[in-house]
């Protein structure tokens, strides 16, 4: 690649690395290399990096956690803006500000320091805040959209900052995965005043679940199937007898039959053969068509 964008983002003292190694920015440690990585440390170096992208003409992608990303194999083409570095949290009363990159851990934590209820479900989510909201990330009967009040967006195509107090949020849907210009930059979250000893008290309890029901022992990019409507995606896969089956390093889990995990060595291609397989038994045996809930990016 030329190192123009490269020199441009060295002389502003931006973290950056060329030929970025993704599958260690991916829970599910899949993946090649990347053109371009770059690390901003605040919204506002995000804002600069994006302006100097769009002017070199490159695509790019923001990622957070890496937690719900199949990063194919390879090279791949284009810049990857890594939000890890913007993780401010603040709390103000029952409202919860915090930046793209925050983990939805760590905001969860805050929650519950401050007694704030509303964000349990959050607590064992490994993604981060942009992720959650572009995703309308849930789990355990919550879900992003009960709590989110306003974000703040950059609009890639002009360059403006703007403010969202309408998400469109769906399940696993927002307005930010379908306007593909728009950037997530922070958000406020709205909880209500709880309890101490009960939120904590959920939170364990909620953790319990999850280390009982779900693979946390293998990389995996949590639930890998949306929930069709009236059917649970794990079940359709375990009554097809898909528990345990392998292509290559990729598994479908026979502690969840929800989750796909890379059980060693897996490529992006083995995880995409064997979505194949199972959506096609789904179908084959239920006409149920199940659909991608991790996005793949190749």
């Amino acid at each position: 690649m030329k190192n123009d964008l490269y020199s441009t983002l060295v002389d502003a003292k931006i973290a950056c690395e060329q030929n970025v190694p993704l599958s260690g920015y991916s829970s599910f440690r899949i993946g090649g290399r990347g053109e371009l990585g770059i690390f901003p440390k605040s919204v506002s170096e995000l804002v600069f990096c994006i302006s100097k992208i769009k002017r070199s003409g490159k695509k790019f992608y923001v990622i957070g956690n890496g937690s719900n990303i199949l990063f194919g194999d390879g090279e791949l083409d284009g810049v990857f803006i890594f939000t890890k570095g913007l993780c401010g949290v603040r709390v103000e009363g029952n409202r919860i500000y915090a930046e793209a990159g925050a983990s939805l851990s760590a905001i969860a934590t805050a929650a519950e320091e401050g007694s704030l209820t509303g964000l349990e479900f959050a607590k064992g989510i490994p993604g981060s805040l942009g992720g959650a909201v572009y995703m309308n990330a849930g789990a355990y009967g919550g879900q992003m959209s009960d709590v989110t009040v306003s974000s703040t967006a950059l609009d890639t195509e002009n360059g403006e900052t703007l403010t969202l107090t309408e998400h469109g949020f769906s399940y696993r849907d927002s307005v930010y995965m379908r306007s593909p210009s728009l950037v997530c930059l922070s958000a406020e979250l709205r909880l209500s005043a709880g309890n101490g000893d009960e939120i904590k008290e959920k939170m364990r309890s909620l953790a319990v679940q999850r280390r009982e029901k779900q693979p946390l022992e293998f990389p995996s990019a949590g639930s890998y199937f949306k929930r069709p409507e009236g059917h649970f995606a794990g079940k359709l896969i375990e009554d097809c007898g898909l528990k345990g089956l392998r292509v290559g390093g990729a598994e479908v889990s026979k502690k969840h039959a929800g989750f796909i995990i890379n059980v060693g060595g897996a490529t992006a291609a083995d995880v995409s053969e064997l979505e194949e397989k199972i959506v096609s038994a789904v179908y084959e045996r239920f006409g149920v068509t199940l659909e991608r809930e991790v996005r793949l990016i190749k």
